[in-house]
């Protein structure tokens, strides 16, 4: 099992690199190779305010005097030592300017995230043992009601009820406890419906399960059967859902922070679309490729960590084993 495992592992590893040094280049080609590139054409547009000078200067810090593939391996060795040029606009290094502002927005994302899986969490329990009487049916329908409704609706909502009406937070501080709260519920309510479709649905096919039956039978309680029985399993596919919704978490935090006037990635896009800082936004948008492959090696990792009917059989390919030890694939995307 350990060396299946383990081989399984560093062939999706493999997959990962291929995929991030794939996501590199494209990005490389669209910015710096095709005719008439971006980086140059902002150069010499007369509104830039560049000399020939300056431009010649620019030209010679970024590289670009230099054949194609010099180029491409000198970004691309740079990328992962963590030199990713200088901007254009500023004359500093796009690692310094990504740095100052990543935090905010890593603390955005991670609370957006939490708020989400709370929320998801809340809603599937409610689904499952909230009296119908007390609107158990009404609970399913909030996914839907979630996913309906954008991030910056739910932002300017929670602007004008609590930062201007009740006066929970102050708007000229973004970046308070308070405020980044709500910034992070306004992004976690569209990511938690996901999430919780997800959630309810695995749990109504683990709650119809005999084991679950024989659980209550015995007397245990409906809180201890939902943590100890139900969820397990059932996370096993959301474990896939939060991984493939890390791009939408990422894309909502831009407009949050927009939205709240946060100080973040969010602002830095903002400003470098305004102003076509290419090599930033080069920077940024590979980082992003970077952070949504390793979540889903990750996930793909879990997979046999969270359920025990899970195993790995005959090298790299995964097969849950049922009660009558037969063997059925499961996700392509696990077993590929």
């Amino acid at each position: 099992m350990r060396n299946a495992y383990l081989t399984y592992a560093a062939k999706r590893l493999a997959q990962a690199l291929v995929v991030i040094l794939l996501t590199y280049v494209f990005t490389f080609v669209v910015v710096s190779i095709l005719p008439g590139d971006p980086i140059t054409n902002v150069l010499n547009n007369p509104q830039s305010g560049f000399t020939q000078d300056e431009i010649k200067e620019i030209i010679a810090a970024q590289g670009l005097d230099k054949p194609v593939l010099v180029q491409l391996w000198s970004s691309f060795s740079g990328f992962i030592t963590g030199d990713l040029g200088l901007s254009m606009r500023s004359h500093r290094p796009v690692a310094t300017l990504i740095a100052e502002v990543l935090p905010s927005t890593l603390i955005l994302a991670a609370t957006g995230l939490a708020v989400a899986l709370v929320l998801a969490a809340g809603v599937a329990y409610g689904t499952q043992f909230l009296p119908k009487k007390y609107g158990q049916g009404l609970l399913r329908g909030f996914p839907s009601l979630f996913l309906s409704v954008p991030n910056f609706v739910i932002g300017l909502v929670l602007i004008h009820l609590f930062g201007f009406q009740l006066g929970v937070f102050r708007v000229i501080e973004p970046d308070g406890i308070w405020a980044t709260l709500f910034a992070a519920i306004a992004l976690g309510i569209p990511i938690s419906a996901q999430i919780a479709e997800v959630l309810i649905a695995n749990l109504d096919n683990e709650a119809n399960q005999e084991y679950a039956a024989v659980a209550r039978g015995r007397g245990l309680g409906q809180a201890r059967l939902f943590a100890k029985h139900l969820l397990k399993p059932s996370s096993l596919p959301v474990v896939t859902v939060i991984a493939l919704t890390i791009g939408e978490l990422l894309g909502g935090s831009l407009i949050t922070e927009t939205v709240f006037g946060r100080t973040g990635i969010g602002s830095l896009v903002q400003r470098s679309v305004s102003t076509q800082d290419l090599p930033v936004l080069q920077a940024v948008v590979s980082l992003a490729a970077v952070v949504f492959v390793l979540v889903n090696l990750i996930a793909d990792l879990l997979y046999p960590l969270l359920d025990p009917r899970v195993k790995l059989l005959g090298g790299p390919k995964f097969h849950a084993v049922n009660n009558d030890d037969a063997t059925t694939s499961i996700s392509p995307a696990v077993a590929s």
